[in-house]
């Protein structure tokens, strides 16, 4: 291609869409929040590594393990559209500071428990239900962090970069939390995990400007509606939701119950559980880093389709899998999947929504990802109860593959507004 073709592309070449994603890491605000944003994610990666050990080594379920799940991510159905008006009409510096110091308290008292010897299964159930309901009420406003300081047409490869650390911390949580809990022990996750909060909190404080946004006038249950309205309005951004949804209620019960196919099919340890979340780690940092070369102005809807429902075909191979070294294998592959498409639709839904209503369409956002969490967690716990984790996954991922290729056969031909 000469340079004269080059020079009329209307979008760059990939590599140049590469060079300037990376470029924002050189910036003073962007790069200074992305490096306290994984060294949080560390921390809550760990946790995630150690939790759920810590509830089959207390004798319990794969019933109370959904169950833990769900209370983690149940708060955001109820009470996430609230946090997106908070994020859109209040304080976001004090949103942040709040509910995030509040959440770092709970593994500080998991750490006392553990070292008292008086743990209990109901006991971390209510700590993820309290981490849950501060979740939902913060995560608008630090999801709104990174549109609020980059330019517009930047969102997208803002975006990218924040899951690229966000999927490293998946490689680095693990890692570190199975050092931890060979060395010292359950406890030292879980004090990580707690340490972890506080350079995210400061630079928040810091990046975020002082007060309320300007032109608002406090939260108002009709404004939050009419938000609400304004984004499901919009076709092709009630698909990018739908996908979303379906995502996380079908597929991402893959994650929640690997500790299950670890420890009772393969007869595995805490290690390999944490090596296999490692993998999905690795495999979401490949799918972010391939979409930083992605054209900031091209279409994600295919990207999310297709990846969405490859996903669903993941699970029903991870159901089918009988050899322990196959599950790390297809945990890369699932964390591509799953990177890439809800990146994709994130990007999209960042793009396109006004300034005025970003937190309620980041609330929304949220609401289909943590919402279809909790709800697939808790019903695919159930379904692993009477039939075994195998079945239950294997459901999922028929039902997922199936539903995304109907969604995405009517979304992919929708207009998208400019």
């Amino acid at each position: 291609m000469s340079v004269q073709t080059r020079a009329r592309l209307p979008f760059p070449m990939p590599n140049v869409a590469f060079r300037n994603s990376l470029r924002l890491l050189g910036t003073r605000r962007f790069g200074t929040f992305w490096f306290a944003s994984l060294l949080a994610n560390i921390g809550t990666w760990a946790q995630q590594v150690a939790q759920p050990w810590l509830m089959l080594s207390l004798g319990a379920s794969p019933f109370l393990l959904g169950l833990d799940a769900f209370a983690l991510g149940a708060p955001v159905l109820l009470l996430i559209l609230v946090g997106g008006a908070l994020a859109d009409h209040g304080d976001r510096r004090r949103i942040i500071a709040v509910f995030q110091s509040i959440q770092m308290l709970c593994p500080v008292l998991l750490v006392v428990l553990l070292v008292l010897g008086m743990v209990q299964p109901w006991m971390v159930i209510v700590l993820s239900l309290v981490v849950g309901i501060t979740d939902a009420l913060s995560m608008p406003s630090f999801q709104s962090i990174v549109p609020s300081i980059v330019e517009r047409e930047q969102i997208p490869s803002g975006i990218a970069l924040n899951t690229t650390q966000f999927n490293l911390s998946r490689i680095l949580g693990p890692a570190v939390a199975g050092v931890l809990m060979a060395s010292v022990g359950l406890a030292g996750a879980f004090a990580v995990s707690a340490a972890s909060y506080v350079p995210f909190i400061l630079v928040a404080l810091w990046i975020l400007p002082r007060g309320t946004l300007a032109g608002t006038g406090g939260i108002d249950r009709h404004k939050l509606k009419a938000g609400v309205r304004e984004v499901l309005h919009e076709p092709g951004l009630r698909g990018a939701l739908l996908t979303v949804f379906l995502t996380s209620l079908l597929s991402a019960p893959l994650i929640t119950f690997a500790p299950v196919l670890v420890k009772d099919v393969f007869q595995g340890s805490a290690g390999q559980f944490s090596t296999a979340l490692g993998a999905f780690g690795v495999g979401g940092l490949i799918g972010a880093t391939g979409l930083l070369a992605v054209n900031p102005l091209h279409d994600r809807r295919p990207l999310s389709t297709w990846f969405a429902a490859g996903y669903g075909a993941i699970v029903v191979l991870a159901a089918l899998n009988p050899w322990t070294w196959g599950l790390p294998a297809l945990m890369v592959l699932a964390g591509i999947a799953m990177t890439v498409s809800n990146a994709s639709a994130n990007a999209l839904l960042q793009s396109s929504a006004p300034e005025r209503i970003r937190g309620q369409t980041v609330s929304l956002f949220m609401l289909s990802m943590r919402g279809g969490m909790a709800l697939g967690s808790l019903v695919t716990g159930i379904t692993v109860h009477l039939l075994g984790v195998r079945e239950a996954l294997l459901l999922n991922g028929v039902i997922a593959l199936l539903a995304h290729l109907a969604v995405g056969r009517v979304w992919l031909k929708v207009p998208l507004r400019p």
